[in-house]
Order: C-alpha cells, then structure tokens, then sequence
C-alpha cells in the first residue's frame, strides 16, 4: 500500500474544496479515492455514489478555467483565474512559454471515445442497475466525460468469452444461416441503447471485423496465419452489408467501418486470437472491387470506411498502397490506427501521410495498456499510464490525428473476460462481488480531452522554444472557446505561461506528475 487507509479521508479534502469560489453551476461531485498498491490511486463508485464533472459554465471574457488531475491528490480540480497583459512582450518568470495563435489551424477533430466489446457490455451488465447508470453515465452523460465515438466488434474477438462469427455454417455462401449471436442481442445492443439515451447528438459508431468465418478463408481457423480465400470475396463483402440491416433492424446505426481489425496478425503463423490476414494489395483490390461497390449498391455509401486499423508504422506505405488506386480510394475515407507501436515509430509518419492524403483523415481506433509480455494486465491506480494515454494523445493530435478511441469500456478485475487469456487493463475495472467500479487514472486522461474538445473542435498552433519540457496542445470549439491542455511528466514544478493571440496571458503552475485543461472564451 502506498499510504495508510486513515489517510484517505485528508485525499478527499482537495476535492471537497472545489465547492468553493467559481463553483459549477451543477455541483461537482468529487472523487472518493481508494489506494490500492500503485503510484496514484482510483476512484470508487458504487450503487450510491459516483463522483461527476458537469459541463462548465465559461468564465467571462478575461478569465479562464483550469481543471488539474494530479499523482498526489486531484482529479478535475478547479479553479479559475484571470488573463494577465503583458506590453512589453515579456511572459514574467515562466520557466516554460507558450504563444497560442488560433488564427494558424490544423485539423477537425472528430471526438472521443471507447469499445462496445463483448466483454465490456457483459463485465458493465455484472453490476447492479444503479451502478450500471453510473458506470455509462461516466462516459456519456452530460456529468460525466461525453465520450461521441464507440467502437464495436463485429463479431467475436479476444475480448469475447467464446469464438465466433455470424454464418460459421460451412459452405453457407449465400449467408442463409447470418444471424446475430448473444453477444449482440443481450449484451452489446442494449447498452449502446443505454449510451445513446445519454447523449444529445448519436453516437458515431463503427464496427471492425478480426476474421471471416473459419470456413472463408485459407487456415479453416478463427486464429492463426490465415486469409480470406479470394473466391470469398464477395460472400465477405455481403457480410458486411448483412451485419449492418441486422443491426439496422435492431435500432442501432453505424456511421462507420473498419475494413479489418489488425490485418497484419493473420500473416503472423501461431498467432493467438481472431484475426485474419491482408497485405495492403488485397485490402486495396477487395475494396475497389467487392466492398465499396456492395456497401454503396446497398444504400450504405454515406457509411465512412477506414483502411489500415493496425500499427502506424505501416504508414505511409499501405496508405499509397490503398489511396494511390482512384478506384479504390472513392471508396475510402480515412485511415484507421492503434497505438501499440507508437513507441518504436515515430509520429512524424503520421505527418507524412497527412501531407501525401490532405483529403483522408487519421483516426485513432485503438489504445489498452497491460497488453506487453511483462505488464501487469491490470494495475488499479496507475499514474504512469495515464502519463502515457495523455502523451500520446497530444503526440498524435500535433501530428494531424482527429481523434482517439480507447479499447474496451469497463473490464473485470482479472482484465477480461478474454478467451485467449489476452487479458489488460481498463479506465473503469468492474469488482462484480462488491458491485462497485474504479476509475483508474486513465479514465481522467481520457476526460481531460473528451469533455472539453468537442466534435468539429480544430487544433489552433501553440509553439513554445521550450517544448520539450511539456506536452502541450490547443484547440477552438466550434462555439469559439478556446482549450489548452498541458502534461507535466516530470518531478519537478514548472511556471508555464501562454499567450493569447494579442488578448493576454495565461500564467499556470503546472506541479509534478500531473494533467491540465484550461478553458476560455
């Protein structure tokens, strides 16, 4: 344990004074921390209680809101200051400057969120009702961090109890036997309903295979170094169309695709869970020819389809594999990545792709920590990987990605269910005998983004000769505010001032180890 549990109740006291001057018109409730044996710690919500972040009042020209999330004691702390004017051009004693200019703008942001899996929809329905509301409410609720994307599997995956598909009849060609399983029709479907009831705008879901029915492709396997045959093309392609009038039918629409969930794992012999492989050739020679004609011949040509939906050191190349063929590249709207090699490739692929495709947008699909061979699957209370989720969110928006999509929603304490024992952690780990859930410092990385950057937001340019001290990023929503948010990796205190257009300066003290979003008009 890190600390002692008669400790607990002075952590809640930062919290507790956020009811003071500047106080939301809605009344924040706070965190309830628990420490489990970690570097930070996770807040709890039960049947009872969870703590919330109602959508801020803007402060009035001059001002600017600033909420902290921090190792020692804070999540969402608020307070409130006012933009101070410098004449002669000098930022004070900031160890750290930043000019904003939000006449300089990047890319549309197209929002926030995390999986609809299997798993996740069945570890969220382990909990009593009141808990469940609590549990989405903190996703999606005006209270809570209004996450606007969700990603679903099409079909079975690793984070499913069981492997499947929808037609594992062999030889159905003709699809006669499609049909949802379970897994959709008493867990998933219902609790996207539930999300979407929490919402103003509908939820932009997308939908990603991991493989075709064993008997489709050239393994006759669920796993393993395996491809679609090519004279299951078309069948695949009718596939899709049938997943999405099943769903359909339901009262659950998709805005978009993914065209294949890691398409490089089916070409790695032995590999453990769902998948099915494709080189970038085929997946450019199968779009243009079967599932771009058959999802527009359908009616389903407004429904966005993204190539890749694996590791962005593929890029460049598979996207001028793919976008380099007209035929194929009418059929394509944006380029799908996950995260897990993002330490081993560098972001400015991500700026060359942006550069060589202006017209396609990058969109972030997949994140999880706990998933390498020496992690932990799970770690309640971790600071270090919510550091990390923050990093590379601002790593990837500086380079032209319009937004990021965590994995799944809520998982157990053991990290699953997974049937390929793959099990990692989550934002929200359900305890299903206690009947109560933790936030861990993820979900407040996350929130610090998808509360305040709103959909159809645009990056703004912020340059500081300082930059390497911090990780730092601004945008403009589309009703004029403006965000900055600011990561502290470091042990060390830093005096961080931004200028404001020609407007004023904002001075911060940005403590150790800790995640800040200011916001102003």
């Amino acid at each position: 344990m890190m600390m002692k549990s008669c400790h607990l109740v002075l952590m809640v006291l930062p919290f507790l004074s956020c009811y003071g001057e500047g106080m939301l018109a809605e009344e924040q409730l706070p965190c309830i921390p628990r420490v489990f044996d970690s570097t930070s710690f996770v807040c709890v919500c039960n049947v009872s209680y969870c703590d919330t972040l109602p959508s801020p009042t803007l402060p009035a020209s001059g001002e600017y809101l600033v909420y902290t999330s921090d190792l020692a004691s804070r999540r969402f702390f608020q307070t409130k200051s006012t933009l101070t004017v410098s004449l002669d051009g000098v930022l004070g004693e900031a160890e750290v400057e930043y000019v904003l200019d939000s006449t300089t703008t990047y890319q549309k942001v197209m929002g926030w969120g995390g999986a609809f899996t299997d798993a996740a929809a069945s570890t969220i329905l382990s909990l009593s009702q009141p808990a469940q509301d609590h549990l989405l409410g903190s996703y999606f609720s005006s209270s809570g961090i209004e996450y606007n994307l969700g990603r679903v599997n099409m079909g079975g995956c690793d984070f499913s109890w069981r492997t499947y598909t929808y037609c594992d009849t062999p030889g159905d060609v003709s699809l006669e036997t499609f049909a949802l399983q379970p897994e959709d029709i008493e867990f998933k479907i219902p609790i996207i309903k539930r999300a979407e009831a929490m919402v103003d705008e509908p939820l932009k879901l997308f939908a990603s295979p991991w493989t075709a029915p064993p008997w489709m492709k050239t393994n006759n396997d669920y796993v393993g170094y395996g491809q679609l045959l090519p004279e299951m093309y078309q069948p695949w392609a009718n596939y899709f169309v049938k997943f999405l009038d099943s769903y359909g039918k339901e009262g659950v629409n998709f805005w978009g695709l993914t065209a294949q969930n890691e398409p490089l794992d089916g070409y790695l012999p032995g590999f453990g869970f769902n998948c099915m492989g494709w080189t970038a050739e085929q997946q450019r020679l199968w779009v243009a020819e079967n599932l771009g004609p058959t999802l527009q011949a359908h009616g389903y040509d407004e429904v966005i389809l993204m190539i890749l939906d694996d590791q962005r050191f593929e890029l460049p190349r598979w996207a001028k594999k793919v976008l380099n063929d007209t035929t194929a590249a009418q059929y394509v709207d944006g380029i799908a990545i996950h995260w897990y090699g993002d330490n081993f490739s560098p972001a400015s692929l991500l700026e060359e792709t942006h550069d060589l495709f202006p017209d396609f947008f990058i969109l972030g699909t997949e994140a999880c920590e706990g998933d390498g061979l020496l992690d932990a699957s799970v770690v309640l209370g971790s600071w270090e990987r919510l550091e990390h989720y923050a990093h590379d969110i601002l790593i990837d928006m500086n380079h032209w990605v319009t937004g990021w999509v965590d994995w799944n929603l809520a998982l157990n304490m053991g990290g699953g269910p997974n049937w390929a024992n793959n099990f990692v952690d989550s934002p929200i780990i359900v305890n299903q005998e206690m009947d109560e859930f933790y936030k861990n410092p993820m979900f407040y990385a996350l929130g610090h983004f998808s509360k305040f950057i709103k959909e159809g937001a645009v990056r703004v340019s912020l340059t500081s000769p300082d930059s390497q001290k911090l990780d730092a990023a601004a945008f403009t929503n589309p009703d004029g505010s403006h965000v900055v948010v600011i990561l502290n990796r470091s042990n060390g205190e830093k005096k961080v001032a931004v200028r404001i257009d020609d407007r004023g300066t904002m001075s911060l003290t940005v403590g150790p180890r800790s995640l800040h979003t200011a916001v102003f008009q």
